[in-house]
């Protein structure tokens, strides 16, 4: 290593809440607040309800049971919405190296530090694994589904 600092810095300077407080930045591991969190389920619900919606017309249709394998794409999104939500913590926040703890998007603070931005991808990687996990088995049971 090189005699870098690897300090966080967050800017603008409206100081975040200090990691153990609620509403703190904590690097890969929280970086949204209630309002964030709220768009995040909303996500998840648009995400599931659309593969089954998917799933309806697909049966309905009478489409070839391999073709419930498109299922993984709205499923995955919901799930890692869901995950986002559940965890406090947005993967395109932490890919563009902001967090978020007011009620809009006009309070979002910008995060820096080498260690921080490297914990916050590896988190998002973590979430996508998860999210294709939790999509994978419930594709393969609709694709096996003798309906």
């Amino acid at each position: 290593m090189s005699g870098q600092s690897h300090i966080l810095t967050i800017t603008p300077l409206t100081p975040l809440a200090p990691s153990g407080e609620p509403g703190a930045y904590v690097p890969g591991v929280c970086n949204i607040g209630a309002w964030e969190i709220r768009r995040r389920r909303a996500f998840a619900i648009a995400g599931f309800v659309a593969a089954a919606l998917l799933f309806a017309g697909l049966v309905a249709i009478q489409a070839p049971a391999w073709t419930r394998l498109f299922l993984l794409i709205p499923l995955m999104g919901g799930a890692f919405s869901w995950l986002q939500a559940r965890r406090r913590f947005c993967a395109a926040f932490a890919m563009q190296g902001i967090a978020n703890f007011g009620d809009g998007r006009n309070e979002m603070q910008g995060v820096t530090g080498d260690a921080a931005r490297r914990a916050d991808l590896a988190a998002v990687r973590r979430m996508t694994r998860d999210a294709f996990l939790i999509a994978l088995p419930i594709t393969i049971v609709a694709v096996l589904l003798p309906v």
